[in-house]
C-alpha cells in the first residue's frame, strides 16, 4: 500500500513536470515559424499542419499535469503527512471542498474567458456580414503574432458570438482558474474553522478570498476607462490585464500554504476531517 502510494506520488511529478515543460519548448519552438516573410505559399499548408499539431500536443500536456496533479493530490491524502502540502491536500479532498472548487474553476473560467476576449460577444458587428463566416464555422490561424499568441483558434458560434482562443491565455485560464478554485475551497475550510478559534486563521481566509479574482482589476478598470479612447488603449489595457494576472500567480500559488499554515494542529496534523 506505502509503496503503491510513493509510485503513484513520484509518477505524477513526473507527469507535471514533463506537462509544463513541453509546453514551453512547444512555445519556443512554434515562435520559428512566425517570421512573415518565411510564409511562403508552397509553406502554408506545412505550417498549418504544424499548428494542428501544436494544439494536439499542448491538449495532451495539459492532460498529463491534470493525471500528475491528480495522483500526487491522492498520494498526499494517503500519506496523512504533516507537511504543508499534505494539509492542502487533506484540506481539498473531501466533497465540500470538491464541489467548491470545481464550482469556482468552471465559474471562473467562464468569466475569465470573456474578460480575455476568448469568448466574444459583438452584438454590433455581424460576422457573416463582417468576415464573411460560415455559421457554425472554425479554423486555425497558424500565422503571425508574437510567442505565445500563435497559432489562434477562431470559430464563428452565431453571428454574434464566436471564440478566439489563444495559447497563451488559454494556459493562463486553466492555471489561474485551478489556482483560483484551490484558494476558494481552501479559503472557506479556514473560515469555518477561524469561526470556531478566533484567531489569525481569519487573516488566512480573507488573504485567500481577496486575490480570488486577479481578472476583476483590469475589467473594473475598463469600465471606469471606457472604450471612447479607442483600440490602442484597449490593446493596453488588456495586456496590462495579462501582466496583472501573471503577476498574480506567485500570490495564488503562495496563499494556500499561508492558509494550510493556519488549518495546522499544534502537532503539524489537519484540522480538516477528511470525509
Amino acid at each position: 500500500m506505502e509503496e503503491g502510494a510513493v509510485k503513484r506520488g513520484q509518477n505524477g511529478k513526473r507527469l507535471i513536470m514533463i506537462g509544463f515543460v513541453a509546453i514551453a519548448v512547444l512555445f519556443v519552438m512554434y515562435s520559428r515559424y512566425q517570421d512573415p516573410e518565411l510564409i511562403t505559399p508552397g509553406a502554408f499548408d506545412s505550417i498549418q499542419r504544424i499548428a494542428n499539431g501544436f494544439y494536439v500536443i499542448m491538449l495532451a500536456s495539459i492532460g498529463a499535469i491534470t493525471y500528475g496533479i491528480y495522483l500526487f493530490h491522492k498520494y498526499k491524502v494517503e500519506k496523512k503527512g504533516k507537511d504543508l502540502l499534505s494539509i492542502i491536500a487533506l484540506t481539498t479532498w473531501n466533497s465540500k471542498s470538491r464541489k467548491i472548487f470545481l464550482a469556482v474553476f468552471i465559474g471562473y473560467g467562464v468569466f475569465f474567458s470573456l474578460a480575455s476576449g476568448t469568448l466574444v460577444y459583438q452584438p454590433e458587428v455581424n460576422f457573416v456580414t463582417h468576415y464573411g463566416a460560415t455559421i457554425p464555422s472554425g479554423f486555425i490561424a497558424p500565422c503571425c503574432d508574437q510567442p505565445g499568441y500563435m497559432p489562434k483558434v477562431i470559430i464563428y458560434l452565431t453571428e454574434h458570438v464566436g471564440l478566439q482562443i489563444i495559447p497563451i491565455n488559454l494556459l493562463l485560464q486553466i492555471i489561474v482558474s485551478y489556482l483560483v478554485g484551490l484558494n476558494s475551497s481552501i479559503a472557506i475550510s479556514a473560515y469555518a474553522i477561524s469561526k470556531k478559534e478566533r484567531g489569525a486563521s481569519t487573516v488566512g481566509a480573507a488573504a485567500g478570498l481577496f486575490i480570488a479574482c486577479p481578472t476583476c482589476a483590469g475589467t473594473f478598470l475598463s469600465v471606469f476607462v471606457g472604450t471612447a479612447s479607442g483600440i490602442a488603449l484597449s490593446v493596453a489595457l488588456a495586456q496590462l490585464q495579462t501582466l496583472f494576472i501573471a503577476v498574480s500567480i506567485p500570490i495564488l500559488v503562495a496563499t494556500p500554504f499561508i492558509m494550510a499554515k493556519k488549518l495546522q494542529n499544534a502537532d503539524g496534523s489537519c484540522k480538516v476531517n477528511v470525509n
